[in-house]
């Protein structure tokens, strides 16, 4: 082992220290440190009277190597701009009051995240609670005298075993811990205490907060009844709830006694409450149970007096995953994905057709060009983070019937004098089925159309997931090293209808690999990259396909395989969702057809593998647990194919969450590639 750890230092540092064919001098282009000078807008919040705009503005520490934010506003009349908490620790969820005099939030200072209130007039704050677990979903009540949240509580647990007094002194080992919950761990949060999340009320001027939901069951998504009497949460109140992965309904809860009453019963997830100002309507999001991989949301809407449910656009063939009622209260809006970009849409609740009102929100998600964003509408503003493909999100608001305008502008001062690689869009047509797919290029700053450049495919996970057009500083970096970077929305991305994400049910990986073969042939028609100088990468489904392309051919001249699925055996019965991954992925469990699962598992082709192939993963990936990485490896090993892993401490399955390790994962990728470039 010793020998073994200075040569995974030596491949993470072997980096790129200048772009192919590039002067050393040239620092116009985007360089690993600036990265640490990215802002990026998330988690707007409008007033009730549409003035003002409080959100989320987040940045890397590069001292702590953490994501850290703040809450600024904006005063659409003055146009001004102010800081409302110094993000030292993390500010988040900030919510107003029904009156706009207050406004709440979650700061999450180091191991203690509380809830805060600041009266906007005086501008002072105040801690409100002492809670020994994380507060979410703070929802103030009509009269503003209360807030609902929801926190974990812990589930009461009697061990097996009771030790002996240890002597005094004795420095015994820590002690035995006992597992017996169905869901005992979880990617980002490790393994978990048992308990169960239930709703609380708090006074809003501070004191002790009250539980009102209980049992062994999770509660989540507070919304108050027009009146205040009651709350309306989502839970899933069956006996065997923990088995049924995506199962919910909608439930009215008295907020003094407790007492539940179901408002919805269909086997399927009920979710994303949201009253309307009358206070007789919920909107809210949810699907008929199929047993697919991925579902798509629909609209529906529940009469709280007459009773009753109605799905609004039933022929809609997109994925609604957010929803919010107009002023008006006779219309939503509605987020949902098309072609590589979240949109927002309004639908009339009378019935009528979807209108798309925003067609370039996104930008949220900092590392690979995911498809992201969120938004806000209150008092004729609807305020929103706007996506382009050369900036994070930066703030926008639509007011009346105006036309949408950014009114923040966080990164000219990192990113207004560098040159970014472009992105274009590109329709390629596939191989398997002469189906057309949805891809990107990003050509490298100072592109040559007469020069023939290195060329990075960059695969997305999910697999029900998407990319689009947005920045993304990953890849970004690729091509300020000088590559060609493709990616591409294969078979299975989301926001191209349920029928398109349903060719890889029970057949991922399989002909989504001639659609990113047919991507990279379209780019090589095009005349600007190397047929002799192609890399492949992708993380998560990304990393399962990339493992399966390296099975299935020879003509990428590097791979980095980033926290993959290796074989489907092991991982369903690893990871941390397997009640979902076993039922909903599968037909069958591995016991009871398992073919099903070798045939597709990356591992059943590994005899075929030549290419010099990278491995990366979190050492806490608890999604794709880095067992699966090193089966991979050592089967190359033993078959003297190349590799190498890279293992990065404390990473769970998002690596890029801390900055250092978002750099690493690029930078390694790079260097296993310049490393094997035969043009190099």
């Amino acid at each position: 082992m010793a020998r073994i750890a200075p040569i995974l230092m030596a491949l993470t540092l072997t980096v790129p220290s200048v772009a192919p064919g590039e002067d050393a001098a040239d620092s116009a282009r985007l360089r690993p440190l600036d990265v640490f000078e990215l802002e990026w807008a998330d988690s707007p919040a409008v007033s009730p009277d549409g003035r003002f705009v409080v959100y989320q503005r987040n940045h890397f520490d590069v001292q702590k190597d953490r994501r850290r934010s703040h809450l600024w506003m904006v005063d659409l009349e003055r146009d001004t701009h102010r800081p409302l908490t110094t993000g030292a620790e993390g500010d988040g969820a900030p919510v107003w009051s029904p009156s706009g005099d207050r406004l709440a939030w979650v700061n999450a200072r180091e191991g203690s995240a509380q809830i805060w209130v600041r009266w906007m007039d005086s501008g002072q704050s105040a801690q409100l609670t002492q809670l020994s677990e994380v507060p979410s979903a703070l929802r103030w009540s009509p009269d503003g005298r209360r807030l609902a949240f929801v926190t974990s509580v812990p589930a009461e647990t009697e061990p097996l075993a009771t030790l002996p007094t240890a002597p005094e002194g004795a420095e015994w080992a820590p002690g035995a811990k006992l597992v017996d919950r169905l869901i005992y761990r979880f990617d980002g949060a490790g393994y978990i205490d048992p308990g169960y999340d239930h709703v609380f009320v708090l006074p809003a001027e501070g004191g002790t907060p009250r539980q009102v939901t209980r049992g062994e069951l999770d509660h989540a998504a507070p919304v108050w009844s027009a009146d205040g009497q009651s709350l309306y949460v989502v839970s899933n109140h069956r006996e065997d709830w923990e088995y049924d992965p995506v199962e919910s309904d909608l439930y009215r809860v008295d907020a003094a006694t407790g007492e539940s009453e179901a408002l919805t019963t269909r086997d399927g997830p009920d979710a994303s409450p949201a009253l309307s100002p009358d206070g007789k309507t919920l909107a809210y999001l949810g699907f008929d149970d199929r047993k697919l991989g991925y579902h798509q949301n629909g609209l529906y809407l529940l009469d709280l007096v007459a009773g009753g449910s109605r799905r609004l656009l039933p022929d809609a063939d997109h994925d609604f995953t957010a929803v919010q009622w107009d002023e008006s209260g006779r219309g939503l809006y509605v987020l949902y994905e098309r072609q590589g970009r979240n949109r927002i849409g309004h639908v009339p609740t009378a019935g009528g057709e979807l209108r798309e009102v925003v067609g370039d929100i996104g930008g949220t998600a900092m590392g690979r060009p995911y498809t992201s964003g969120a938004f806000d509408a209150r008092g004729g503003t609807l305020a929103f983070t706007r996506a382009r493909w050369d900036r994070p999100a930066e703030l926008a608001v639509l007011r009346g019937d105006g036309a949408a305008r950014t009114v923040t502008s966080l990164n000219e001062d990192a990113l207004a004098h560098k040159e970014l690689g472009a992105v274009e869009e590109l329709w390629v047509t596939s191989s398997a089925d002469q189906r057309d797919i949805h891809a990107w290029t990003m050509k490298p700053p100072g592109f040559d159309p007469e020069r023939r450049y290195p060329l990075i495919l960059e695969i997305h996970g999910g697999p029900y997931a998407g990319y689009g057009p947005d920045f993304s500083p990953e890849l970004q970096l690729y091509a300020a090293a000088g590559y060609v970077v493709l990616y591409v929305n294969p078979r299975g991305s989301t926001g191209y209808g349920q029928g398109f994400a349903d060719l890889i049910q029970h057949r991922y990986p399989g002909e989504d690999f001639d659609d990113l073969m047919s991507a990279v042939d379209a780019v090589l028609d095009l005349g600007f990259v190397d047929p002799e100088r192609l890399f492949v990468t992708g993380g998560s489904g990304g990393g399962v396909l990339t493992a399966w392309i390296v099975g299935h051919t020879d003509r990428f001249a590097a791979a980095a395989v980033v926290k993959p699925v290796i074989n489907w055996t092991s991982f369903t019965l690893t990871a941390d969702a397997y009640t979902f991954f076993t039922d909903y992925w599968f037909a069958q469990r591995p016991w009871e057809d398992q073919e099903a699962y070798w045939k597709r598992s990356p591992l059943a082709h590994v005899a075929n593998v030549s290419t010099p192939t990278l491995l990366m993963t979190g050492e806490a990936d608890y999604r794709t647990p880095i067992s699966e990485t090193e089966q991979f490896y050592q089967a190359l090993k033993l078959l003297k194919v190349e590799t190498a892993m890279v293992r990065i401490p404390g990473a769970s399955h998002g690596i890029a969450r801390r900055p250092s390790h978002l750099l690493a994962k690029a930078l390694s990728i790079l260097g296993w590639f310049e490393r094997h470039d035969p043009g190099s």
